[in-house]
């Protein structure tokens, strides 16, 4: 018998004031469009999806104020870009969303709180300090919710041909009194997109939108 005792790194289920039950991550690489076209592709488009359950402190009442989640979720967003950065592996994103999958016991807008710019900017600085708007979407739900991220060009809106979408689910979460938070990325657009208007070549990158 081995005489190497395996020893786990110290970890917490706490995160600065949030209780965290799992971290979830999602990635994929897309080859070809849905006919199998892959005329001029460089390389995959990847797309990364990163979660956490949040054990959501609002769970089962009625709270006006919204701010001990809003106002604290800087040291999250970091945690979110770090893990994001990671799963890249070198690849630069081009693309992100957010979401959030609100348990039974919450109100949507428990989820809302903590996608923020609080949290936000932290990931926008991780990603190349992005410019532009985070599109969002969010709902309440139960164990195994499917929920489709928005994406959109992260230093200009109005590319066009980075509008796109990726799907989670979660077999475990949300719990009743949990929230499901996700960040997403994608490394290209959509592949052989053909619509049209703003180039990401052509993306002046001082407003956010072109």
């Amino acid at each position: 018998m081995s005489d190497l005792v395996y020893k786990a790194k110290p970890y917490s289920h706490t995160f600065g004031d949030f209780e965290i039950r799992r971290w979830y991550a999602q990635s994929q690489d897309v080859l070809t469009n849905e006919t199998w076209q892959t005329s001029g592709l460089e390389y995959p488009q990847r797309k990364i999806v990163v979660g956490a359950a949040i054990k959501n402190p609002f769970a089962g009442r009625f709270e006006s104020d919204l701010s001990s989640v809003a106002d604290n979720t800087a040291d999250l967003g970091h945690e979110f870009g770090r893990r994001i950065v990671e799963l890249l592996s070198n690849l630069d994103a081009e693309s992100y969303g957010k979401s959030c999958i609100v348990g039974l016991n919450g109100e949507y807008e428990h989820g809302n709180a903590f996608l923020t710019t609080t949290f936000a900017n932290p990931v926008r600085a991780a990603l190349g300090d992005a410019k532009s708007w985070i599109p969002s979407t969010g709902k309440r739900g139960v164990p195994g919710t499917s929920i489709d991220i928005p994406l959109a060009h992260k230093e200009a809106l109005y590319v066009r041909s980075h509008y796109d979408t990726i799907t989670a689910s979660f077999d475990d979460a949300p719990a009743p009194d949990e929230i499901v938070i996700l960040f997403a990325v994608a490394t290209q657009g959509r592949i052989q997109a053909r619509l049209g208007g703003l180039s990401a070549d052509d993306i002046s990158g001082k407003d956010g939108l072109i």
